[in-house]
Parts: structure tokens; sequence; C-alpha cells
């Protein structure tokens, strides 16, 4: 069952950067893609930046928001270079939300594929805010151009079970283009639950992941009742990659 989709066109890079943003309430089932504006890109560069800006922007200002609020947000983008494969670390993600374990803001980061697919799906971040009556999977398809909200309360909860499927029912012959985030039970047992960020090996030829370990980011999704969130891209061809005749050479010394 599908509970909400949303159609958008796909942009080219302009610098690192889609210039919008993602955002999705899983109370409404509403989706939406938000401006990012110049000052944005030129104060809270990079993904934490991004993060921050929009969980400061999203939250209520009327009164102290608690981490399983409906109104807590998690956010997670990579940043302008994110996806750059010239450079070591651009396959990271940072995630951001009000921490269980601290009741104050956290981030995290991790590897895997997802934060570089989300990009080149045409999104320099994704913000969820809202708790679901049952889970659901929440799908960014950038090769159809996208985003819908699924019923997932049939599915495996266990995050290696989970993600196995999940790659294979998207990505059907193309395993390569599909990368998820899990939360296994665990997650919606404890406040230090962690978000698994998944890529697929294509030598071992599994599913493997990567962990947002820090602040109990996957408790907050599974409070969230969000099972699964699913990037699809099929591998981007090099007109995806930044032009590095762009970036100022660094001066020596």
């Amino acid at each position: 069952m599908r509970f909400a989709e949303f159609d958008y066109e796909q942009r080219d890079l302009d610098k690192g950067y889609n210039n919008r943003t993602l955002y999705v309430n899983v109370s409404e089932m509403k989706i939406l893609e938000k401006p990012v504006s110049d000052q944005m890109k030129e104060i809270f560069v990079g993904g934490k930046g991004f993060d921050l800006w929009l969980l400061w922007n999203g939250l209520p200002w009327d009164r102290a928001i608690k981490w399983d609020d409906p109104e807590n947000e998690i956010c997670i983008a990579c940043g302008p270079l994110g996806g750059t494969t010239i450079y070591p670390g651009s396959g990271k993600s940072i995630a951001v939300t009000i921490s269980p374990l601290t009741g104050s803001i956290i981030d995290s980061n991790v590897g895997g594929y997802f934060g570089p697919y989300l990009k080149f799906s045409g999104w320099d971040a994704i913000e969820i805010q809202g708790k679901a009556k049952s889970d659901i999977v929440i799908v960014i398809d950038g090769d159809s151009n996208k985003v819908y909200i699924e019923e997932g309360s049939d599915l495996p909860k266990e995050t290696h079970l989970l993600g196995a499927l999940l790659t294979k029912k998207y990505g059907k012959e193309n395993l390569r283009s599909i990368s998820t985030v899990t939360a296994g039970p665990g997650a919606k047992n404890t406040f230090f639950g962690c978000l698994n960020f998944s890529w697929y090996d294509t030598v071992r030829r599994t599913v493997r992941y990567k962990q947002a370990g820090r602040g109990g980011i996957g408790t907050v999704l599974r409070n969230k009742n969000i099972l699964a969130l699913v990037a699809k891209k099929t591998y981007p061809s090099p007109k995806w990659v930044i032009n590095t005749k762009e970036i100022p050479k660094l001066r020596e010394g």
C-alpha cells in the first residue's frame, strides 16, 4: 500500500548542490521540497550545517521539544563534495536529531551510499518529521524521479534481513543502485539505537552496513515507526561528478 507519492524533475548539480532539500512528514503523509538559499550555502556549508539549519527551522519555537515528540526531526545530508570519489571520505553522511540519550541535539557521521545516492537523486538533504501510525518505508527513487511512502508492517525488522530484502525488491537486476537506512529491533527497545547505512558489495555479493552510532538516532527512527529509508540511483555517469576545475587549488604550505 502506498500512502503518499511526490513527483519531481531531475536537476544538474551546481557546484555540488541541487539547491533543494526533501521534507517528509510521516504524521500527515506529506512530501514536499524546500529551496536552498545562498545564505544557507555560505554560512551552513556541509552536511552538518544543512542538517542543523533544517532542524533549527523545523522545530516549533513556542515550547521545548523532546526526542520522542512528533515534532522532532531526523535530518541527513552529505555536503557539496559528497559522492565525489576523488576525495577520501566523500561517501560519508551526517545525521542529526534530538538525542534520546542526552535530550540535546546530536550529530553522527556514517559511511554507506545513502548520502551520495540522495544527492544524485536530486536532493541536498532529507528532513523527516512526525510519527507514523504503523511501520512505513520511505523511498527516494532517483531513476523515476519519485518519492513515496509505503506500508512496511509485513516486512522483517532485523536489519540484515530487511536491508537484503529491500535491496532486491527495489534494485531488481541492479543491486548496486540501492542504499538503505534501517534500525533493528534493539533500537525500538533502547535509547542508543544505531542507524545502519547500507551499500551493496559487488565483490562479496552481499549487502554491507556502516553505523551512525552516536546519540541514539536509530531509536528516534523507530519511534517514528519508520522501518527504512531507501535511496535508488543507477550508478551515476561522469556528468554527475563535480568539475574539479571549479575548486580553487590549495596553496602550498
